[in-house]
């Protein structure tokens, strides 16, 4: 008996010890899986961070070329031959600037080899766009091509060119000037309708070869050739200039002054040279000789209000933001027309007074 006593508490004292080992065991257990549950936090972290830097990667590869892009746009320009490049140099300048762009400006003085040159220079830097306005319609096609190849968009402002191939540029936002010279000749037809005639008309052109010199010509021989009582007696080139305006008409007075009808001007700064000439050689313009110019530039709406001009063809050169606007859409994607035209008026003496305190240009 006292044997079978003591082998059972033999018995109890082992199932004791391993129920104790058991308990150890699971409590080490859950200790050696305890940090494999912290892991898990802290790689979700890590692999957050990660996405978040992936997604602001892709996010800026996304942006470029797009419109919201900073992008820099090398301007051609004509030079400062009037008023109203003047008042388009700066709104163009403006616009590019105003929107977060880099502007590389150069001013052709007139000369197309300048803006040839200025071209080269700007595919030399890499620029984003080119924008332009040709001094003349030909010649460059080459400088044009380069662009091309170099994969730089070109974007006509206020001029065009004549070449065939019209991949050269993207799109070409401007006057259409072969408009204004109908507008011109609309108004002296309906003006003169009671006038037997001749009505002998002098005509000072833009620069020999430019874009607005041959179509304003063109639209206004259009339609004065309807009736056989108008005739352009001369017409010589002015350059566009003042002083060069000027100095034509005096000499179309000195062979024609007492035959002179009409004066027909390219652009208003021609006009108010000839207006001072007019007034040297002793007549009245705007009554002894009817004035027509074209841009609707301050000045010309100055003399329209002294009764010293007729009428002034508006050709607006404030369309730097809807350019800057074409250009920031090509970048974004959008297919653009190849001809986009400025909306414009016409302004005759009557309206020049109250007129002349809005006039921006």
């Amino acid at each position: 008996m006292k044997k079978f006593l003591a082998s059972k508490g033999i018995l109890v004292l082992l199932l004791g010890l391993l129920l104790l080992l058991a308990a150890c065991g699971s409590s080490e257990e859950s200790s050696n899986e305890e940090p494999a549950a912290d892991d898990t936090p802290e790689q979700t972290e890590e692999e957050n961070e990660t996405e978040e830097t992936e997604t602001e990667t892709e996010t800026e590869e996304e942006g470029n070329g797009e419109a919201g892009e900073k992008l820099v746009i090398g301007f051609s320009q004509v030079g400062a031959e009037s008023e109203w490049r003047t008042a388009n140099t700066k709104s163009i300048q403006d616009a590019i600037t105003d929107a977060g762009h880099e502007l590389k400006f150069s001013d052709a003085q007139q000369k197309q080899e300048n803006q040839i040159k200025a071209i080269r220079s700007f595919i030399t830097q890499k620029v984003d766009a080119i924008v332009f306005s040709p001094v003349v319609e030909t010649g460059f096609e080459t400088v044009l091509q380069e662009a091309k190849d170099a994969d730089i968009p070109v974007f006509l402002a206020d001029r065009s060119v004549d070449i065939e191939d019209d991949s050269l540029w993207t799109t070409f936002l401007g006057s259409d000037f072969v408009e204004e010279g109908r507008k011109a000749g609309n108004w002296l037809v309906e003006e003169m309708a009671d006038e037997e005639g001749p009505v002998n008309i002098v005509e000072l052109q833009g620069t020999v070869g430019s874009a607005p010199a041959i179509d304003r010509k063109e639209g206004f021989e259009e339609i004065i050739g309807s009736e056989d009582k108008f005739e352009i007696i001369k017409s010589q080139t002015g350059d566009f200039t003042r002083a060069k305006g000027k100095e034509v008409m005096e000499a179309f007075l000195k062979s024609d002054g007492e035959n002179i009808d009409v004066l027909y001007a390219h652009n208003d700064d021609m006009a108010i040279g000839a207006i001072q000439a007019i007034e040297e050689y002793g007549l009245k313009p705007g009554e002894d000789i009817t004035i027509i110019g074209v841009d609707a530039v301050r000045g010309a709406f100055e003399a329209m209000a002294d009764g010293k001009m007729n009428v002034t063809i508006e050709c607006n050169p404030l369309f730097g933001p809807q350019l800057v606007d074409l250009i920031e859409q090509h970048f974004a994607g959008e297919e653009l027309e190849k001809r986009i035209a400025v909306e414009e008026s016409m302004y005759t003496m009557d309206q020049a007074e109250e007129l002349l305190p809005t006039r921006e240009y």
